[in-house]
């Protein structure tokens, strides 16, 4: 008996590996996604998109981009009704499908990866009616919202490491025990025992990463929002100038930042979100944050993400250097020296 319930165990286990790699093998041949980034097409009839269901949509996913300095969507949504949905936009990178009728018997939101193409987000919305629709999507703003927003992160960051200008990862790594991935094009501007400046930069757009480190005190509230902005305004002061004498760069007091204490990939850290601007002239921009511990617990650790582009909306670009510090990861330890010794 136990001979039999052990073979079967194994069969179970045997076909579940073959079915992993079939579906992974069945992944690696799709198509590669289309569409520009921050695009969400939306599967939908046109009198739910012309109505509650499609106004709730736009109000969850095309709001305004909070921190820019013009009005910019979260997303850019298109409809398209479900009779035209062919191959053309099974190919887009974000989907949402919204189906809503009697016929719906499992009524929910599903998330799913990677169905007409890689690396794909497609959410389904199914309601039995408008007003079901319309709530399941309220209930359910948060995680369509993280869905998409992953999703775009991760290409971000996979796109990082496949073009990595492998030389910056060592120099952060030096000073603080760890690094994010820098895509190809972005050089080392400024470095000292406490503060790296790593910076793209093309004509009318800059793209910046400052990482800094400092003391931790005891008995202060260090992930405290009035206490990191004080620290990054001493830090920026002496270490960004501007391009004039008695300029330089500053957290805006136009609007108040915003904090978030998040858990990403085992790492805490407080999130802000901001406008920068440079003391005594006239440039200024968004920028996002993260604050978190050293790993002995000594340091505060900063690093700032911030967009220049004067020229340009900046959604994709704040976009683009968030992810970079979403990349971030400890240095890996090497104990094979150590294990050689004993």
């Amino acid at each position: 008996m136990k001979r039999t319930v052990r073979l079967l165990a194994l069969a179970a286990a045997l076909l579940a590996i073959l079915s992993c790699n079939e579906t992974a093998k069945k992944k690696a041949l799709l198509p590669n996604i289309s569409g520009k980034a921050g695009e969400v097409i939306v599967v939908i009839n046109k009198g739910d998109w012309e109505g509650a269901v499609g106004t709730t949509l736009r109000d969850t996913l095309a709001q305004d981009c909070p921190f820019l300095p013009q009005k910019e969507p979260l997303y850019t949504l298109a409809d398209v009704p479900p009779t035209s949905f062919t191959s053309m936009f099974q190919l887009h990178r974000n989907i949402i499908i919204v189906r809503i009728g009697n016929d719906v018997t499992e009524p929910g939101v599903t998330l799913r990866q990677d169905v007409w193409a890689r690396p794909q987000c497609v959410i389904s919305i199914n309601a039995i009616d408008s007003d079901s629709a319309v709530q399941l999507i309220k209930d359910n703003s948060k995680r369509i919202m993280a869905a998409l927003e992953q999703a775009e992160r991760d290409r971000i960051i996979a796109n990082s490491k496949k073009y990595e200008e492998l030389s910056l990862a060592p120099v952060v790594q030096n000073m603080i025990g760890g690094s994010p991935h820098f895509p190809s094009g972005y050089k080392l501007k400024k470095k000292t025992d406490d503060f790296i400046w790593i910076e793209y930069s093309v004509q009318y757009v800059t793209q910046g990463i400052l990482i800094y480190k400092y003391p931790v005190v005891k008995g202060e509230e260090m992930m405290d929002l009035d206490n990191l902005i004080a620290e990054n305004n001493a830090v920026l002061k002496e270490n960004v100038p501007g391009m004039f004498e008695n300029t330089y760069m500053t957290t805006s007091t136009f609007a108040r930042p915003s904090i978030e204490y998040l858990k990403y990939k085992g790492r805490d850290f407080a999130e802000m979100r901001g406008y920068w601007e440079v003391y005594n002239d006239f440039m200024g921009g968004p920028f996002v944050a993260h604050a978190f511990y050293s790993q002995d617990g000594k340091d505060m650790i900063v690093m700032e993400g911030f967009v220049y582009a004067p020229k340009y909306d900046k959604r994709q670009y704040l976009r683009q250097v968030e992810s970079i510090l979403y990349s971030f990861e400890w240095k890996k330890s090497d104990n094979k020296g150590e294990d050689a010794k004993k």
